[in-house]
C-alpha cells in the first residue's frame, strides 16, 4: 500500500479507538438532527407547506444529510498543525519524505470515512426511519454525489489547513478559529439552506468555497439538482479545491521562508 494509503488507513484505525467519543457523537447528531428537522418543519408549515422549493420531506432529507456529513467535513484532528507551528515542531515535520499538505490530507480521509461510516450513517439511519428521506429518482445521482462528497472533504480541508498555516504571522489563531467556524457554518447551508438567505447574504455565500462543502453535497445526494445542474456544482468544487490548494501552498512555502525557530 503506498504511504499516503496507509497513513489514511492508520487515521482510520486510530479514531477507530475512541468507542465512547463515537457513541456520544451518534447521540448528539441524532438529538440535533430532530431539533433542527423541527425547526425546518415549523418553518415550512408557517409558510405553507413549501419554502425556498423545499417541501417537509426534503427538509427532512436536507438535516438528515447535514447532520452526517458535518463530522467528516468538519475539522477534527487538524489543529496541530497551528501548536506545531507555534512550538517550531513544522520545522522538523518539513524535512520528512512526505509533503505537508499531503500527509495531514491522507489523515483526514482516512477521519472522515470514519466519522461518516461511524457517526454520519446512524443518524441518517434513524432519520429515514422517523421522518423519511427523499432519494434519488436517477443512479448517476448516488455518482455524482459520493464525488460531490470527496470534494467537499477536500474544500474544507484546505480552507482549514489555510487557518492553522496563519499561525506563521500570528500568535494566537483561536480567535481566528472561532469565526472561521462559524462563518463556514452559516454561509456553507449548515444550519439553514442558502436558498433561503435574502439576496445580499445568498450573493456573499455563494463568492465563497463554504457552499461546496455542505450545500453542494447534500443537494447532489439527496438528488435535488439534476445530474446536469450537479455537474455544474462540482465543476464549481473543483475550482475551488484548485484555489484554495494554490493558496495553502503558497502560505506554506512563504511561511517556512520566515520560520524561526529559537536556538537554531
Amino acid at each position: 500500500m503506498p504511504a499516503h494509503g496507509r497513513i489514511a488507513a492508520a487515521a482510520f484505525r486510530q479514531y477507530s479507538t475512541y468507542r465512547m467519543a463515537t457513541a456520544a457523537g451518534i447521540f448528539t447528531n441524532t438529538v440535533f438532527g430532530f431539533i433542527r428537522a423541527s425547526i425546518m418543519f415549523a418553518a415550512i408549515g408557517t409558510a405553507g407547506g413549501e419554502l425556498g422549493g423545499y417541501t417537509m420531506l426534503q427538509a427532512a432529507t436536507y438535516v438528515w444529510l447535514g447532520q452526517a456529513l458535518l463530522a467528516p467535513i468538519e475539522a477534527f484532528g487538524t489543529r496541530e498543525v497551528s501548536q506545531r507551528v507555534h512550538q517550531g515542531d513544522i520545522a522538523v515535520d518539513l524535512l520528512r519524505p512526505v509533503d505537508l499538505l499531503s500527509l495531514h490530507y491522507a489523515q483526514k480521509l482516512g477521519r472522515a470515512a470514519f466519522l461518516l461510516l461511524a457517526r454520519g450513517i446512524p443518524p441518517l439511519v434513524v432519520g429515514a426511519l422517523v421522518t423519511g428521506l427523499a432519494l434519488p429518482e436517477q443512479p448517476l445521482s448516488y455518482l455524482l454525489g459520493a464525488l460531490s462528497l470527496l470534494l467537499a472533504i477536500t474544500v474544507a480541508f484546505l480552507a482549514d489547513m489555510m487557518v492553522n498555516l496563519a499561525a506563521f504571522w500570528l500568535v494566537e489563531t483561536r480567535g481566528l478559529t472561532v469565526v472561521y467556524n462559524a462563518t463556514m457554518n452559516l454561509l456553507s447551508g449548515f444550519l439553514i439552506p442558502i436558498v433561503w438567505f435574502p439576496d445580499w447574504l445568498l450573493a456573499i455565500a455563494r463568492a465563497t468555497p463554504f457552499p461546496s462543502m455542505i450545500q453542494t453535497p447534500i443537494d447532489t445526494l439527496s438528488g435535488r439538482v439534476p445530474p446536469a445542474e450537479a455537474l455544474g456544482l462540482i465543476g464549481v468544487q473543483i475550482g475551488w479545491t484548485a484555489v484554495l490548494a494554490l493558496a495553502a501552498w503558497a502560505m506554506l512555502r512563504a511561511g517556512t521562508r520566515s520560520l524561526e525557530v529559537q536556538g537554531g
